[in-house]
């Protein structure tokens, strides 16, 4: 693996990686998977792992599992035989493959690359089926694999129980009980034969295959089952050649289908492959990355992935205001770790993996990445001498090119500080002006002051606390680490006149840069905090804005249901009005058929008043609200108009003149709320007052036939919302002349259909009602006849 790939530790990320891998296939890709820079192949990998972090997140018990069967399909393409756990390791290989690949495609969402790769695993069902009947669940070969093989089988049985029938008559004969060492039999060479004791060998006649281990036993075949014995043998050799033959025949298959095995097998491995990285990215807790080709990176709240326990995240950004960092501070302050993560962050970038890192987080993958890291925390590495820097520092200057990414570990040490301030300078003014992202991790005071006076070139420190003398490991970008050994000192209990003279010594330059320091340091922690009492006001105008936005819509919510519960009462109203109308209607009818004048004209006045009765009724509930016009806005407003408000369906009172963008203030219950006024009804009333408006009668709604569809479609609603529909439905009906009517409600569990059914037994308008028959939808429609 290359140099660099070593020093930043991406080969211990893909060793994680590997251990989610469920099979040696998804392993081998993980094992020759190289970080790539082409933009367009890096945005498929980590699409890839993106997609699949979204199935495991959604579907954690996808099932997965496979056996690496290449080396059985290679042998059975060149005529090879398997064995039947061979066989079985192929069949439940492509079983698993075709589940895996039916589970994928069945998934709700658009994942193209998953779905890309799930489409070419195969389907190989006469194969398997083909093995399956041949081979039983532990490898061998079924009696019912062929009719050859089946009769085989029972002439074995058969010549076995006539063995072990003469054997048993030996075993209970009394005069061979004293000839045997142990009352039974046993097998030598594939032969049935007895224990017989040495010394009477001569009376049993028979071949011997064999005798114990002291002489004393002799294993006898007895001349009477030598016969049948060999009639076995040849069973036997007839059994093991059909099965060969079966093996043969079943191989054969396989290796014609080697190319679709084979491809199903590169599927399945990097569906592994794929699947390993969203386990890897889970684990982690990683996001992915924002990709770009322009030299930038902002990692937000980034976290090694190697580092164990409570980790302190780390933000920076590089290749926007500046192209080079400078970062100083305490030793084992988090320096090299931070170093280590931008180009290990690129590098898994590169790889197709997610980062362990917040929303937002941005790199560039197009980066050729170079890395001089000592890297003193690494058991595995040794101190590097200057000239072993500066060795590898020449082969990267020789390399790099604009827009690389250099990461430079205490550059300059190791020699003379003057030396190495002046020739790290030099170096970093070189990759700047070349145009190249650079970090460089230093404690030169000369750096420091080199990184503020540098177009391009940024200070970040990584904090130390003075008080407990140990490093945050917070990354601060824009001020360089404060010098920290005249305090670290003297809480140590050093004497101050030695701290003193040690200040004295170090000169006025490096006094006023630790000056520098120390005011940049100050005021970079007010402006922290300043920073930070502004954030918490935005938070709180943030929740004060989305309170009363949640109120707001509270309040227009209260206000629809209270509308749609005066509409509610108003169709009531009507459907009692229209059926005490036709009771009227129908005594009047009745009436003129008298042929009693006065008790006609009794039947007729009393009707009269009982439709004058109705009238005052209806008029009553009209005069609740009724805007002078419902359709255009007032012209003109003045204080103290009671106005109702489409958008909220409020009626409040206006409280101002209109001003130049013709808004007014009006006040709804307790809120006074600036309006235009189109969005304005003006209503009359007595008073002015919301509530108290003066009715000016009934608007008949005239509704044409053609207007009215005969029939209405329910399904999906619920009961409450079908009621309701249905309600509005009939009333329009009617006033259309329809006189029947198609509700359709689908079959389904039949709830819908009984709650209609109850509905529609109370309704006034309704005169009869049935399920729909042969060519009208059945039951999942009722057919309504309207009238009384």
């Amino acid at each position: 693996m290359n140099k660099t790939y070593l020093k930043l530790e991406l080969d211990k990320v893909l060793l994680r990686l590997e251990e989610k891998c469920l099979s040696s296939l998804g392993v081998e890709l993980v094992r020759t998977l190289e970080p790539v820079r082409d933009l367009e192949e890096v945005r498929r990998r980590i699409k890839a792992t993106s997609e699949a972090e979204e199935v495991l997140r959604r579907y954690p018990d996808l099932p997965f599992s496979i056996y690496d069967v290449r080396p059985q399909l290679a042998r059975a393409a060149v005529g090879g035989i398997l064995e039947g756990e061979e066989l079985l390791r192929i069949v439940a290989t492509l079983k698993n493959g075709r589940r895996v690949r039916r589970y994928l495609l069945g998934l709700e969402g658009r994942r193209p690359i998953i779905t890309a790769i799930a489409e070419r695993i195969g389907e190989f069902r006469e194969l398997e089926k083909a093995i399956e009947q041949a081979v039983g669940p532990d490898g061998e070969v079924v009696d019912q694999a062929t009719p050859r093989l089946y009769s085989l089988r029972q002439q074995i049985l058969k010549i076995q129980e006539r063995i072990k029938e003469s054997l048993d008559t030996f075993l209970r004969s009394t005069e061979m009980q004293k000839y045997l060492q142990d009352n039974l039999y046993t097998i030598r060479n594939d032969r049935y034969v007895l224990p017989i004791k040495q010394e009477y060998r001569h009376h049993v006649p028979g071949l011997i295959h064999d005798q114990s281990a002291s002489g004393a036993t002799l294993f006898i075949e007895p001349m009477v089952l030598v016969e049948l014995n060999n009639e076995l043998r040849h069973l036997k050799a007839a059994e093991a050649r059909e099965v060969e033959a079966i093996l043969r025949h079943l191989s054969s298959l396989v290796g014609r289908e080697k190319e679709g095995l084979a491809a199903t097998l590169d599927a399945l491995a990097e569906l592994d492959f794929t699947l390993a990285k969203g386990r890897l990215s889970l684990e982690m807790g990683a996001v992915e990355p924002q990709l770009n080709n322009e030299g930038r990176w902002r990692i937000k709240s980034g976290r090694h992935p190697l580092l164990k326990g409570k980790v302190v995240p780390v933000s920076l950004t590089l290749g926007e205001d500046f192209t080079t960092l400078v970062i100083t501070g305490p030793n084992t302050g988090g320096k090299t770790v931070t170093l280590k993560m931008v180009g290990l962050f690129t590098l898994m970038a590169q790889c197709g993996l997610h980062l362990p890192a917040g929303e937002g987080t941005e790199v560039d993958p197009t980066a050729a990445v170079y890395a001089d890291i000592g890297d003193e925390q690494s058991i595995e590495q040794s101190l590097s001498t200057f000239s072993a820097h500066m060795a590898q520092i020449v082969k990267i200057i020789n390399e790099v090119t604009a827009g690389s990414l250099v990461l430079l570990d205490e550059l300059g040490a190791g020699t003379d500080p003057t030396e190495g301030a002046a020739l790290a300078m030099a170096i970093l003014d070189y990759l700047t002006d070349l145009g190249a992202r650079s970090i460089a991790t230093t404690h030169y005071s000369e750096l420091k002051a080199y990184a503020y006076a540098t177009p391009k070139v940024e200070n970040a420190a990584v904090e130390f606390d003075s008080e407990t003398l140990e490093p945050t490991y917070n990354l601060v970008i824009g001020t360089p680490g404060e010098s920290n050994a005249f305090v670290i000192a003297a809480r140590l209990g050093l004497a101050p006149d030695i701290i003193e003279r040690a200040s004295n010594l170090l000169g006025e330059e490096n006094r006023r840069i630790s000056r520098l320091i120390a005011g940049l340091a100050e005021d970079k922690r007010v402006s922290a905090r300043e920073r930070e009492q502004a954030e918490i006001l935005r938070r709180e105008a943030e929740k004060v804005r989305e309170e009363l936005a949640r109120e707001k819509e509270e309040w227009q919510q209260q206000a629809a249901r209270e509308m749609e519960k005066v509409r509610r009462e108003a169709r009531a109203i009507l459907r009692r009005a229209k059926a005490e109308v036709r009771e009227i209607m129908a005594r009047i009818e009745k009436a003129l058929a008298e042929e009693n004048l006065r008790a006609r004209q009794q039947a007729i006045n009393k009707a009269q008043r009982q439709l004058k009765e109705l009238e005052d009724t209806i008029e009553a509930g009209a005069a609740r609200y009724e805007p002078v016009d419902s359709g255009a806005p007032p012209t003109e407003l003045q204080v103290g108009d009671t106005v109702f408000l489409v958008s909220l369906g409020q009626t409040g009172k206006v409280l101002s003149p209109p001003n130049e963008q013709r808004e007014v203030q009006v006040q709804v219950g307790v809120l006074k709320i600036n309006v235009n006024i189109r969005e304005l009804r003006l209503i009359k009333g007595e008073g002015k007052v919301p509530g108290k408006i003066e009715s000016k009668g009934w608007t008949v709604k005239s509704v044409s036939h053609e207007e009215v569809k005969p029939e209405i479609d329910l399904r999906g609603l619920t009961v409450e919302e079908a009621c309701h529909r249905v309600d509005a439905y009939l009333d329009d009906a009617v006033l259309a002349g329809l006189n029947q009517v198609r509700l359709i409600h689908g079959k389904g569990t039949g709830t819908l259909r009984e709650a209609l059914k109850d509905y529609l037994q109370q309704h006034p308008l309704v005169k009869s009602y049935r399920l729909g028959g042969a060519g009208e939808g059945g039951s999942g429609v009722t057919i309504v006849y309207i009238g009384r």
